[in-house]
């Protein structure tokens, strides 16, 4: 074409053959691309439903966690109705069971498992949804508010309460109503009663009521985020 002195034709076929290639490869890319998007909301989609159903577990989880800080709760409220009470009116009370249910205290264990994947890898910038992105980090946040109530209240339990009960009660008679089953209390001397005469086993019980109480309100928290959760999730 060039020594017919055709160099123009020439010029507009090659760039022609150009633009062909390019649209291809344009064409090539935009298909890879649509089938990257549709791969990551396939994904996404896996996410969400994991999300939703293991709040759907942690939510019956917390809500038996929530009725047993109130049972506990109650029963520490009747032990610090004793204090200061005559004898009479301590006897018509069970303090072994109270004692041993008070100290019966939940520990919130949820399942974290696909949050945990999501964080650890990297996966999180998947989910379009920024409000549950939001809720998710909200979770964290007050899941570690929470672990450090309770991490606080196994402290006063195993340094202050346990340690004062076994130099003036007996908790073999407490666990009665456990694990072990004693069949019989102790036959060991002991006046169980002087505890409900003595301030330093008031302060530590209202203390330690205190401390349920903490716990008591963040699981409330988490189970309003959970609520949250499952609305986003479920949409």
């Amino acid at each position: 074409m060039i020594k017919e002195n055709r160099t123009s034709k020439y010029l507009l076929y090659a760039i022609g053959e150009i633009i062909l290639v390019v649209i291809g490869i344009l064409i090539a890319l935009q298909i890879n691309n649509w089938n990257q998007e549709g791969i990551l909301k396939i994904e996404e989609k896996n996410i969400v439903k994991n999300l939703h159903n293991e709040y759907l577990q942690n939510k019956n989880i917390i809500q038996k966690s929530i009725e047993e800080s109130d049972s506990s709760m109650h029963t520490l409220k009747s032990i610090m109705n004793l204090m200061g009470k005559d004898e009479e009116f301590i006897n018509k009370h069970n303090s072994d069971s109270l004692m041993y249910y008070a100290l019966d205290f939940p520990i919130f264990r949820p399942s974290e498992n696909t949050i945990s994947g999501l964080i650890q890898s990297g996966r999180l910038e998947l989910l379009q949804n920024q409000d549950l992105v939001d809720l998710i980090y909200e979770w964290g946040r007050t899941m570690k508010a929470l672990n450090d109530h309770s991490e606080r209240l196994l402290i006063k339990n195993d340094n202050e309460v346990l340690p004062y009960l076994s130099k003036n009660y007996s908790l073999k008679d407490m666990d009665v109503y456990g694990d072990l089953n004693w069949k019989n209390q102790t036959i060991l001397e002991i006046d169980k009663l002087k505890i409900f005469e003595a301030i330093e086993f008031e302060n530590i019980m209202d203390d330690f009521l205190y401390r349920v109480n903490e716990c008591k309100k963040k699981l409330i928290e988490l189970e309003i985020i959970i609520n949250k959760i499952l609305m986003e999730t479920e949409q």
